[in-house]
């Protein structure tokens, strides 16, 4: 008795569509569209061995038969998986992409979108009030002493 032409193919691309599907996950959906094409096109050969199957089925192994359908039914496991991690990521950069447009136009329509910033912005430099000002170092703040000055001050502490 001979195999279903999909017998290994739907079956390989079931599970490969379901770990890059999973592995996926962690790069917020972006890669779940191919292991998604992946399982669409597994299912529709799964399909079409099953109607190989139906259609004479003395001439086909049923193992294969078996075989092709446990391919389908990963397949559909993928498809719905794969979907919905690709609209969650379609969700999330849709909300995300609305939260920065939304911010960039209330930039723009305040007129402060270039002083954002308060180092680039005029009240930095301008700034008169002390608590604006940077704390600078003076040259009598600190005073470095020499490393014969120092030995020098050892010498007298330890007679």
């Amino acid at each position: 008795m001979n195999k279903l032409p999909a017998d290994p193919l739907a079956l390989i691309l079931g599970i490969l569509a379901l770990v890059i599907g999973i592995a996926g996950c962690c790069c917020y959906g972006i890669t779940a569209i191919f292991p998604l094409v992946m399982s669409i096109i597994g299912l529709v050969v799964a399909n079409k061995s099953l109607r190989e199957f139906g259609e004479n089925p003395d001439a086909f192994d049923p193992q294969s038969r078996s075989n092709v359908n446990t391919a389908k039914i990963i397949n559909i496991i993928a498809i719905v998986i794969n979907s919905l991690v690709f609209l969650v990521a379609i969700a999330a950069f849709a909300f995300y992409g609305t939260l920065i447009s939304s911010a960039i136009l209330d930039g723009i329509e305040n007129g402060n979108f270039e002083e954002d910033d308060y180092y680039q912005s005029d009240d930095y430099y301008n700034s008169d009030s002390e608590s604006d000002t940077i704390n600078t170092w003076e040259e009598d703040d600190y005073i470095i002493e020499k490393e014969s000055e120092v030995e020098e001050k050892d010498s007298i502490d330890i007679k």
